[in-house]
């Protein structure tokens, strides 16, 4: 059991070291001459909102768009829910709503833009020609493609009047302070939520050529519109991007080194794999699943006990009818690769809460996950090919729910590897 308690305090480290309460205030702009708006999107949207009204000492309006379920209560700043990862109605209005509430302002007046991860899906407004059914299918046929959060973003950027900087070109003349908690391996500020105010360096051309790589076909509108030069973002020499200025206040590395810190004071020596690890699930644990052997084999590259620690974001192409999430898919490839190596636990969740659309953030696997499994009947190496990790480990009551965890750092992992081997 200590070892489980371990890797449930190793990873509520690294989910409290990006809530905003806990960073905001080191990046409060200086007050403006005229208005404060606020303005938000993502998974975090509605905690940035209220931990910056509870910081900021001044007059401020603003709102914010987070995923159903997420909400907060505030004072001055109104915040609104709609569906993530699929776009809908209300995720359309909050744009609207957010696009009226900035157009018209001055050079004396302040922008904050409070921005995490699932902001593509919250902040949803098709570019003229496409309708927002149109808009969902696609975003349906990129999650399950396998392509990674970069080249999804990189065609929602071609697609939106508000992704890929084209929020900051109704916001100029204004004054434009971005607040961002990062979700994207090496910390792109533009990618995350597809950038909203910042300059996009992707093209027309790049979009295309992802839609052609994972053979993605349509809609027609959607085709239509790549095809069309007014689909081009605006790039780094815009004039609207000269007021804005972009901080990240939360990181993957920073949770990591949370984390490391706790495994520490446990008596396990950490070591950080990296914070930007993607790839498709099953061969990242696979890759994972030699690195643990090598630790017990040789003591390379840390000495057990030891935890080994990693961040980003992997992907799953979508071939089977199970249910799901990136991280059981990791966790039911290394149990697998594992085999029943004793001396080795491991966990695997976004930091968010909720692993891809189901109600856990990740689950765990112990040495006699494969025993167990086989004692009721189930069959990891099918359960894998089904893409059925989310029923593999609610059968074996290995699931890790924790609801909502208000932030977005992306997916965390966390092997614990122990002397008794």
């Amino acid at each position: 059991m200590k070892h489980k308690k371990l890797l449930q305090d190793l990873f509520h480290a690294a989910v409290d070291a990006a809530l905003p309460e806990h960073t905001i205030r080191n990046y409060l702009p200086h007050p403006p001459v005229g208005r404060t708006v606020v303005i938000g999107c993502g998974k975090a949207a509605a905690t940035m909102a209220k931990a910056f009204e509870e910081a900021w000492e001044y007059p401020l309006e603003g709102i914010v768009v987070t995923r159903y379920g997420h909400k907060v209560p505030t004072r001055s700043i109104k915040v609104l829910e709609a569906s993530h990862p699929i776009p809908d109605e209300a995720g359309m209005a909050a744009a609207l709503e957010m696009q009226a509430l900035v157009a018209n302002l001055t050079s004396e007046d302040l922008v904050v833009f409070l921005v995490s991860g699932g902001g593509s899906a919250l902040l949803t407004l098709p570019a003229e020609g496409i309708s927002l059914e149109d808009k969902k299918i696609l975003n349906t046929k990129l999650l399950q493609s396998g392509a990674n959060i970069r080249e999804m973003n990189c065609v929602r950027k071609h697609l939106s009047r508000v992704k890929g900087g084209r929020l900051a070109e109704t916001i100029w003349p204004a004054q434009c302070v971005t607040l961002a908690i990062s979700d994207i391996p090496g910390d792109d500020l533009s990618v995350i939520a597809s950038g909203p105010t910042e300059p996009d360096e992707t093209t027309l051309t790049n979009a295309q050529a992802i839609l052609s790589k994972y053979r993605i076909d349509g809609p027609k509108s959607i085709i239509d519109s790549l095809a069309s030069s007014n689909a081009e973002t605006p790039k780094s020499d815009n004039p609207i991007f000269k007021n804005v200025h972009s901080y990240l206040i939360a990181t993957p590395q920073q949770s990591l080194e949370a984390a490391a810190a706790v495994a520490k004071e446990n008596g396990f020596n950490p070591i950080i794999l990296g914070d930007a690890i993607e790839g498709e699930a099953r061969e990242v644990a696979r890759v994972l699943a030699g690195i643990t052997k090598q630790v017990i084999r040789h003591n390379q590259p840390v000495q057990k006990p030891c935890v080994l620690l990693s961040g980003g974001e992997t992907t799953v192409t979508v071939n089977g009818n199970g249910r799901g999430g990136r991280n059981v898919e990791f966790l039911l490839s290394l149990a697998i690769e594992l085999n029943g190596l004793d001396g080795v636990w491991a966990f695997a969740g976004d930091t968010d809460g909720i692993d891809g659309t189901e109600d856990n953030a990740g689950a765990l696997i112990t040495p006699d996950t494969l025993k167990r499994a086989g004692e009721i009947g189930l069959d990891a190496k099918l359960m894998l090919a089904d893409n059925n990790g989310y029923t593999f480990f609610t059968q074996l009551n290995d699931l890790v729910i924790t609801g909502p965890t208000l932030t977005n750092v992306n997916d965390f992992r966390a092997i614990v590897i122990d002397t008794l081997i």
